[in-house]
């Protein structure tokens, strides 16, 4: 799974197969906890992130949503920058 992008801590992924599943989501590893956001709504779908940390992901996701969601599209990996 790729790595897209790295910030206070945070680790965002994406799967890269056919088998992948909709909706268009993320997958954020933060220590031992785990999260899994859909890029659309911003909801979290599953995990257990601490709520500092979901903040962070969804200001960062904000920011991104048009380029998650092309990455998602059309499966072709790139980083994008951290949150500042």
């Amino acid at each position: 799974m790729p790595v897209i992008s790295r910030f206070y801590g945070l680790i965002v992924k994406m799967y890269f197969r056919q088998s992948e599943h909709n909706p268009p989501h993320i997958h954020v590893i933060y220590g031992e906890y785990l999260g899994v956001i859909d890029i659309q709504t911003l909801e979290m779908l599953e995990g257990d992130l601490p709520s500092k940390a979901l903040s962070l992901v969804l200001e960062w996701m904000k920011n991104h949503k048009a380029e998650l969601l092309e990455i998602w599209n059309t499966q072709l990996f790139r980083q994008l920058p951290p949150l500042e």
